[in-house]
């Protein structure tokens, strides 16, 4: 990589590295190029990114930016996942990590949060956003079908009677 090249990687990673809801760090020594290929295609179809970058540019790039502290992860052979979806990123790598042992969450951040290895498997775990959604739009809609049933129940119930008196009625 020549100079120019690597200045505008570390461009882009630090705009990364802003604009993203979360990002994951893991070693991914043993993973075949297959398993990566595979595992990028996840990655994409949900929404997010897996970039395989020099410790010391991702590093550099993390200079000024809220993800800052999390430069003490990357040692060895690490690759960085990102997702503008606080939950998609380490949901796809959680994913990943339980069918492949050789990828090894290290650890992450969300804004300016620096999350361990923990703090990633935990914010997989939530809800994603669209299902979020849905569980409040539910909440929303149930007290409205409650008031619906109620304000109906009486007109019911005096149908009911006027039907039990009108058959009383036909069989006097």
């Amino acid at each position: 990589m020549e100079r120019a090249e690597k200045r505008e990687f570390v461009t882009e990673l630090n705009e990364v590295f802003k604009a993203s809801g979360s990002v994951v760090v893991a070693h991914y020594a043993g993973v075949t190029v297959a398993q990566m290929n595979d595992f990028r295609s996840k990655m994409r179809a949900a929404g997010g990114t897996v970039k395989v970058a020099k410790n010391r540019l991702a590093k550099i790039a993390l200079q000024g930016t809220e993800s800052e502290g999390m430069t003490d992860l990357f040692k060895g052979q690490t690759l960085i996942a990102f997702s503008a979806d606080p939950i998609t990123a380490p949901k796809v790598v959680m994913d990943f990590a339980r069918t492949n042992d050789k990828l090894v969450v290290l650890g992450g951040s969300m804004g300016a949060t620096t999350l361990n290895a923990e703090g990633v498997k935990s914010l997989a775990t939530l809800p994603s956003l669209d299902e979020l959604r849905a569980k409040l739009l539910g909440l929303i809609n149930a007290p409205a079908t409650r008031v619906a049933t109620v304000v109906a129940a009486p007109a019911s119930q005096l149908a009911r009677v006027f039907s039990a008196y009108a058959k009383k009625d036909e069989a006097a």
